[in-house]
């Protein structure tokens, strides 16, 4: 006689599948100095959305001299800095998912990068 597991087995199955699946580190590094942590948590509500079943753990990261820097498992994937700019939502968006799965719909967040003002 086989036995069924319980709902509450077959949910915890689940969440172990999805953290198995989640292996990716986000962090975000902001200045202190110019008040940007709502933007970071802002930013990181928005990936963490996007990307909820790929993101390990999200970081924000106290900084000074008006950093904002996003990494991806260690590897810098926008600097304010850098670009003079802060990065949109979507084009962060895009930037991460080509790291983590390119072949990815982002919807409406989804456009081509020929069309992305440079």
């Amino acid at each position: 006689m086989k036995v069924m597991p319980t709902e509450s087995e077959l949910i915890k199955l689940q969440e172990i599948k999805l953290q198995d699946k989640r292996q990716h580190i986000v962090e975000i590094t902001y200045c202190t100095q110019c008040h940007w942590l709502m933007r970071a948590a802002w930013m990181g509500q928005e990936l963490l959305t996007t990307f909820e079943s790929d993101i390990k753990s999200l970081n924000l990261a106290p900084g000074m001299s008006g950093v904002f820097d996003v990494r991806l498992n260690g590897t810098l994937m926008f600097s304010r800095k850098d670009a003079g700019r802060f990065p949109e939502s979507k084009e962060l968006k895009q930037l991460i998912r080509d790291q983590i799965e390119p072949a990815r719909d982002l919807g409406h967040s989804d456009v081509k990068i020929s069309n992305v003002k440079k």
